[in-house]
């Protein structure tokens, strides 16, 4: 049995409980790549087209060709999306802040751009910005005016959604870094430990709903497969020593996730197997309506049409030609976007999966995340 069907299983052997939705004004994310919608754009190099063409029709300083799982779950509230607290032109924040950037981490990277490949703004960072946005915002308010109304309500802060999707660029540091499998497994309770001291700063703000994704396979996407071409590999073609990792590292989160509940009562605290939901598009993609998982929709190159040499977007002269690497005929039906990210249809996939509960402890649907 398949871990997606178990999963599917025990939430039938377990259904979840009934209640009201929960009203939630606002959401505040914190995250990387997976759920930026701007961050990245705004403090460095946007991406540019094809990403965005699939719903945007144009570059939309997201790191794939459509939504990403955190606008549809502010859609799923009836939200704007999340607009990214780094963007300063024209920027509203009155329902919602994400402070997601791309190549992100928990802890302090070892070398950051320009230098080094990772985001300076690592998730202790990201906090602080929270912790100067909440002052900042209320500030501006009491002065009124039009800038006022770009501001969130006061109360917006302990009644709001607080989302996290962290942690693939921890493992992926280690993995580039050349530590071994088990020394990047070695740094993990370090890793839940920063994560977990976050989370407690942002309770102490006035956050009471958190509904946190554990990190995906990363050993399924083409960046991995294609540097690690000589690890082993599982019956879907993903690198199972690097999934085991990822396996690793969600195990101790999901305990963290549990002390955390028994820590703070008051607080409600969702973790989510997005793992699960993703490994399945790669081990049974034609059951979910999708083909060639494992190989790049916008991508030159090799058996996963991935090169770290030239990437979505970019250029290459092949034999005195020079070609666009551009995007795959059909996207809808790829589950992998740039080697790296997920495309919006496995985006969609993803989020109406986790949206139900079915994949989350406790087992509480996206709209009930007030009551776990």
């Amino acid at each position: 049995m398949s871990l997606f069907l178990f999963m599917l299983l025990v939430s039938i052997l377990n259904p979840v409980v009934s209640h009201k939705s929960c009203d939630f004004p606002a959401v505040v994310n914190l995250g990387d790549s997976n759920s930026d919608t701007g961050g990245y754009a705004s403090a460095f190099t946007p991406p540019t087209s094809p990403y965005g063409e699939t719903y945007f029709h144009m570059p939309a300083r997201r790191f794939s060709d459509g939504r990403l799982t955190i606008d549809f779950i502010a859609e799923a509230f009836g939200l704007p999306f999340i607009n990214a607290y780094l963007d300063s032109v024209g920027t509203n924040f009155s329902h919602g802040i994400n402070f997601a950037t791309a190549a992100s981490t928990i802890r302090l990277p070892i070398s950051v751009i320009p230098n080094g490949g990772f985001s300076p703004f690592y998730l202790g960072l990201q906090y602080s910005q929270f912790e100067q946005f909440k002052v900042r915002s209320q500030m501006i308010r009491k002065q009124g005016g039009l800038l006022a109304s770009l501001m969130p309500n006061e109360e917006y802060f302990s009644k709001a959604l607080y989302t996290f999707d962290i942690g693939q660029n921890d493992l992926g540091e280690g993995f580039f870094s050349n530590l071994t499998i088990q020394e990047v497994n070695a740094s993990i309770p370090d890793i839940i430990n920063k994560f977990s001291a976050n989370i407690k700063n942002i309770y102490n703000l006035g956050a009471r709903f958190f509904w946190v994704h554990n990190t995906g396979p990363i050993g399924c996407l083409p960046y991995v497969l294609v540097a690690f071409a000589s690890a082993e590999k599982d019956p879907a073609g993903c690198l199972k020593p690097y999934n085991e990792v990822a396996q690793y590292f969600n195990l101790k989160l999901q305990e963290s996730i549990a002390q955390l509940r028994n820590e703070f009562p008051s607080a409600a605290f969702t973790y989510v197997d997005i793992y699960s939901v993703k490994y399945s598009l790669f081990a049974e993609p034609q059951k979910h309506g999708f083909e060639l998982p494992l190989v790049t929709c916008c991508g030159y190159g090799g058996e996963y049409n991935y090169s770290a040499a030239v990437l979505c977007g970019g250029t290459i002269t092949v034999n005195g030609t020079e070609i666009f690497v551009g995007s795959c005929d059909n996207p809808s039906v790829r589950v992998v976007w740039d080697g790296i990210h997920f495309t919006e249809a496995a985006n969609k996939f993803i989020f109406d999966q986790i949206s139900t509960g079915s994949f989350s402890d406790p087992a509480v649907p996206l709209k009930q995340a007030c009551q776990s």
